[in-house]
């Protein structure tokens, strides 16, 4: 085991240094958003830590470690008036198997098309959206080491264009029994390409200039394929502060270190750091930092849980920092039945 996750670190971070940029070379940028307050308040260091509705997202494996019925939400506000919304549903088929239901849906309000004849409006509206639906299993395959795999549709809409395709997530999740020491690893996105199609595409081709008034037929737009934006994600936690095995012992507090290492397809590697402080499992604060993004640095986020007869109620809230674009706020709400 110690070889093969030596191994998995060497690939993923050998080109560390490398100066070629890859942005810009893959679509449905949409899949890179990540969900959830919580996650993203740590940076989203978040794959050795996913244990909630979020995991369907971030490591399908982690959805082993949900043991009562879950429904959670999360909405963020983008720039330019962009709504990014996820929900999430997990059902645990018995002590060792869940089953997961996911939506990620990315849209903007209705826009009026102009053009260089009407730059005020035509009176035509037009709208851009995305969405991912997922279907996820996932299994305990011992006592501490558990696997999982989502299986989802990918569709793009652009006014009366549109791209689909599917693929797949796989995840693992090893809980080592040492301090609390989780060590996790995800891919993304694995899958089919993408490529526009639709009514705007199709013209009238005219097959012989010389010859006037003949039947014009027909003819599409070529547009290219592009390939989704695959990740490797490969993290560890570990309880510094907390009950059982931590660090230090703690029965009211608990402070959880995390870190993830990323390598997509279409940028450069990358480093998530998080920590999460917790009181009575009641109280949440956290913190993340980024490195090697272009914007994104410092993230922050609080979070509350409370009891409501056998139910629990988690609400979390995030405020990530793009640097001279501004900050976004997210907001999440789990709920256990």
């Amino acid at each position: 085991m110690k070889k093969l996750l030596l191994l998995f670190v060497v690939v993923s971070f050998c080109a560390y240094g490398q100066d070629f940029s890859k942005v810009g070379t893959a679509a449905a940028q949409f899949l890179k958003i990540g969900v959830g307050a919580r996650a993203s308040a740590m940076g989203e260091a978040y794959v050795a830590i996913a244990n909630d509705v979020d995991a369907l997202y971030w490591n399908p494996a982690g959805i082993t470690q949900v043991h009562s019925i879950a429904l959670g939400v999360s909405h963020s506000q983008w720039f330019a008036d962009i709504a990014h919304n996820y929900i999430g549903l997990v059902i645990p088929l018995s002590r060792s198997d869940a089953l997961g239901l996911s939506a990620i849906g990315l849209g903007v309000p209705e826009q009026e098309v102009t053009t260089l004849e009407r730059p005020e409006g035509t009176g035509i509206y037009y709208t851009i959206s995305d969405l991912a639906i997922g279907v996820s299993y996932a299994r305990l395959l011992t006592d501490r080491f558990s696997v999982g795999v989502t299986a989802k549709y990918i569709q793009q809409n652009a006014y009366n264009e549109s791209a689909h395709t599917v693929a797949i997530d796989l995840g693992t999740s090893l809980q080592t029994g040492f301090h609390g020491l989780v060590i996790a690893m995800s891919v993304s996105n694995f899958g089919g390409n993408l490529q526009l199609e639709g009514r705007d595409m199709i013209s009238t081709s005219d097959i012989n200039k010389n010859i006037s008034g003949e039947y014009n037929p027909s003819s599409n737009l070529a547009t290219e394929q592009w390939p989704l934006p695959l990740n490797f994600r490969i993290g560890v936690a570990l309880d510094i502060v907390g009950k059982h095995d931590a660090v230090v012992q703690s029965d009211a507090s608990r402070l959880t270190l995390a870190v993830d290492g990323n390598h997509p397809n279409d940028n450069n590697e990358r480093l998530n750091l998080g920590t999460e402080y917790a009181w009575e499992e009641t109280l949440f604060a956290r913190i993340g930092y980024k490195v090697n993004y272009d914007l994104e640095r410092w993230t922050y986020g609080l979070g509350v849980k409370i009891s409501i007869g056998t139910q629990q109620a988690a609400f979390d809230y995030a405020l990530v920092d793009y640097a001279a674009l501004g900050k976004v706020s997210k907001f999440s709400l789990d709920i256990q039945f």
